[in-house]
């Protein structure tokens, strides 16, 4: 498998990795998973959240205190609370939503499944996701857990990533093909 040149992304597939073994052990991937999620919904609703996993001018101290009361006010406890613990201690937050992304790849590749990342104008219907899933079961020729994430900029259609492939049928895509392609002619 390819691995990114970037120093986060080894860091977040080695916790990711560690904490994949650590839940499997306790045969919790599950409930892991839910709790990074519902940390990953706390980390893109809240700015303040998102600058104290980002910023360097916070020391480990005052990060692990901060995702402690965090966590805890959450009900993110267990495995997951003290492994985002952990990873404040040793001055790692930055990573966070690498290691997030990352096991939820090791999960579904844990349970036969490919991982999909799926960007959409506006939020999918059940019945729409369900849709999706089945279109890309047929090309990828296994199931595909999915992580939907909505970017009304995109004006309509849908940007699709599984593994190193991209699929981009998005309204905003078209429209900057077609513009390149009259300025092209003019």
């Amino acid at each position: 498998m390819a691995q990114s040149s970037s120093p986060t992304s080894g860091v977040a597939e080695r916790y990711a990795g560690s904490l994949f073994e650590l839940a499997l052990q306790a045969n919790s991937v599950a409930s892991v998973e839910a709790d990074l999620n519902r940390f990953e919904t706390m980390l893109e609703g809240s700015a303040d959240l998102s600058r104290l996993i980002r910023s360097p001018v916070f020391s480990s101290e005052d990060q692990a205190k901060a995702i402690a009361a965090i966590a805890d006010r959450a009900g993110i406890t267990g495995l997951t609370g003290n492994f985002l613990r952990v990873v404040a201690q040793n001055r790692r937050l930055f990573a966070v939503p690498g290691m997030i992304k990352a096991f939820r790849r090791i999960a579904a590749e844990h349970r036969g499944e490919t991982a999909a990342e799926v960007t959409s104008a506006h939020a999918l219907t059940p019945a729409q996701e369900t849709e999706l899933k089945a279109a890309l079961k047929s090309v990828a020729g296994k199931d595909v857990a999915i992580t939907v994430t909505v970017d009304p900029s995109l004006l309509g259609g849908l940007v699709v990533k599984i593994g190193s492939r991209q699929i981009d049928t998005s309204l905003k895509t078209k429209l900057n093909s077609l513009k390149l392609a009259l300025k092209e002619v003019g």
